[in-house]
Order: structure tokens, then C-alpha cells, then sequence
């Protein structure tokens, strides 16, 4: 297994270890760029690799799942978007779908996008169906409560592909596959960083993501877990949801610093609600460094505040599904064995490399 770029490590062997996967498993995909949030200027240093595929359990067929081979290209192809295109993530995962359905000669992509609204997004996908799609990709803004979505797609055989989040339901037989990341790892990742900032000592504030969804619960749980197992010195002290939206990561730090300010550092879920308790440490008079602030994502705004000093570290989450997405639906259709699960890597950001890493990050 080729390990992801470590911390510091130059673009050369990003790009270098990219290809090498590239020619083992197709997992590298091409990203679109303009120059804004989102968008790609440095194809390859974007590009998703995989990192290992499986779960318990046998793998997906098209036979398997029951469903009847249609062409992509000709059919109507589903997508649906969890959350405001606000956030960078959320940009660049719709650019990438929309960017590769047109490489891919798909006629027609139907897209969605349920303004981070459950019922909204429920109501879109069951919309999609009824407009004919034959295959969707998810990106669920809630891991349960599918069960109508999921029996009026199984009806009429439609498979599904779910990314950067999980539903709980049953693989091939309620969706074909999930791809996306270690969500644990990567919080033991951001607690590897955390220890190296603090030298193994401190109270750490964790800013929540949003309730009911995967991510959550695993990036909490990775964090905890490895500072519990690597440096019972480190304290969380404090825990509130900013719902991976920056103007909550503020007002919940504000309220933070009022409440405990004697905190040392910050977990942040996500990028943005990172931005957003930079933006609240700057106005309680806080100094580039002073409140240590580690994070998951990797926008360009967050790595840059590794360059600014106002955050230590960033674990990335790549955002860009489209390439992984539209070959794994493909190869299912062509009757190969699909995996229940495909993890891809992530790389990480810190003060050794951030400058670098402004070319790739999103």
C-alpha cells in the first residue's frame, strides 16, 4: 500500500507516488480549475487515490444487486448535493461530479442540491428518480433516515453510490458502494498533530460537526481515542457543534474564549468552522499562535492560515469524487466486482509544507 505524502513532503513525490497508484488501480483523478474556490490548478497534485477497498462482506456485482446494464452515456444520471455551495468542500465535489460526467459523454446529469435541508434532500433524490434517473450519486447530509429513498430506488433497481458520507443500510442490496475517507483515521491524525502542538499537554476545545451524520461521530471519535491513548495530558474541556459552518465555528468560539480562557487549543471538524474560530480569536485579541488550531479538510483558505501562523495543522479531505465515482459506476455496469467500500488517502498540511501545498489545496 502506498502511504500518503507525509507531512512536508515535496509536490514531486506527491505527484510521483499519484501516478504510481494511478497505473495500479485507476484511483487518480483529474480535477477542473479555474482559480476559484474549488477549482484546479494543478491537476495531478488534486487527483483522489485509493487506499485500500473492502468490507466485511461480499463484494458488489451487477448481477448481484439484480439491476439491468443501461448505457451511461445515453441515461439520465442523478446527483445530489447535500449542502449550500458555500462551502469550498461542497464546490469542489460538485465541480468534480458536473466535470466528469461531461468527460465521460454523460448526456444528461441531473443535479441537485438540498441547501443543507434533510426533507429538501430526501424530496430531490426521490424528484430524480421520478424523473428517470438510472443511477445516483449521493452525498447524504444525513447517515439515516433514507428508508423511502432507498425503497423507491430498489423498486426499480436504480443503484446508488454514496460519497464523502455514509447512509446505514445494507450494501448491494440499498446502495452499490461508499467512497470517501478513514473519517477515524483522520481524527487520529488531527490528534497527532494536536500533540505535536501542545507537546502532549493542555485543554483542547472540539468543535463538533453536524449531528446525525458519520463524519461526526468518527472524526470525534479518532481524536479522542488517540489523546486518550498518546497523551492523557491533553484535556477536552469543552465540546459544542458548529455544524461545519463558519459563522457557527465563530459565534461557538466566541463564546469559548468568554467561557474557558484558559484553553490552549481547538479541534475543529472542519475548515470552515476553523476559519471561523480564527476570525473569533483575532477579535478576543488572541495572537497568530497563541490558541493552537488543527483541522480537517484542506481548502485553500485553511492552508493558508497554516502560512498566516493562525492554524498548526490541517488533515485533508479530498473533495473530489467525480473520476472515482463515474469509474466504479462504469466497471458495475460492465458486471465487475465492486467493493463496499473504497477508502481513499489524504494528506496533511502543516507549517513544513503549507506554502507548497497553496497549488493543490482546494
Amino acid at each position: 500500500m502506498v502511504k500518503p505524502p507525509r507531512p512536508g513532503a515535496s509536490l514531486k513525490s506527491a505527484l510521483a507516488i499519484c501516478s504510481v497508484v494511478a497505473l495500479a488501480v485507476s484511483g487518480c483523478a483529474k480535477s477542473e480549475d479555474d482559480g476559484k474556490p474549488g477549482a484546479d490548478q494543478n491537476a495531478q497534485g488534486q487527483q483522489q487515490v485509493v487506499q485500500s477497498s473492502g468490507a466485511a462482506g461480499p463484494a458488489c456485482t451487477l448481477g448481484r444487486f439484480g439491476g439491468q446494464k443501461f448505457d451511461l452515456k445515453s441515461s439520465v444520471i442523478g446527483f445530489s448535493q447535500s449542502e449550500k455551495e458555500a462551502n469550498p468542500f461542497r464546490i469542489a465535489e460538485t465541480a468534480s461530479i458536473k466535470a466528469e460526467a461531461k468527460k465521460t459523454g454523460v448526456a444528461t446529469l441531473r443535479a441537485t442540491n438540498a441547501q443543507s435541508q434533510f426533507g429538501k434532500q430526501i424530496s430531490d433524490v426521490q424528484q430524480l428518480i421520478a424523473q428517470g434517473a438510472k443511477a445516483l450519486v449521493i452525498a447524504p447530509l444525513n447517515s439515516d433516515g433514507w428508508e423511502p429513498v432507498l425503497q423507491q430506488a430498489a423498486a426499480k433497481k436504480i443503484p446508488i453510490i454514496t460519497v464523502d458520507r455514509q447512509i446505514n443500510a445494507t450494501a448491494c442490496k440499498d446502495y452499490v458502494t461508499f467512497i470517501g475517507s478513514d473519517f477515524v483515521e483522520q481524527g487520529k491524525r488531527a490528534a497527532d498533530q494536536m500533540i505535536k502542538a501542545l507537546g502532549g499537554k493542555g485543554k483542547v476545545a472540539i468543535l463538533l460537526g453536524a449531528a446525525g451524520n458519520n463524519v461526526t461521530t468518527e472524526r470525534t471519535k479518532g481524536f479522542k481515542d488517540q489523546i486518550q491513548a498518546k497523551a492523557p495530558g491533553i484535556q477536552v474541556t469543552f465540546e459544542q457543534t458548529g455544524e461545519f459552518a463558519r459563522e457557527k465555528g465563530q459565534q461557538v468560539t466566541e463564546q469559548l474564549v468568554q467561557s474557558h480562557p484558559d484553553i490552549d487549543a481547538v479541534y475543529a471538524e472542519n475548515d470552515e468552522m476553523a476559519l471561523g474560530a480564527v476570525t473569533a480569536l483575532k477579535g478576543a485579541g488572541k495572537k497568530a499562535g497563541d490558541v493552537k488550531v488543527v483541522s480537517v479538510d484542506g481548502t485553500r483558505a485553511a492552508v493558508q492560515g497554516i502560512v498566516d501562523g493562525w492554524i498548526y495543522a490541517v488533515v485533508e479531505s479530498n473533495p473530489r469524487f467525480g473520476p472515482l465515482a463515474f469509474q466504479t459506476l462504469q466497471k458495475f455496469l460492465d458486471g465487475e466486482s465492486i467493493p463496499q467500500k473504497v477508502v481513499i488517502q489524504d494528506r496533511e498540511y502543516d507549517s513544513s509544507n503549507a506554502k507548497e501545498a497553496l497549488s493543490y489545496a482546494y
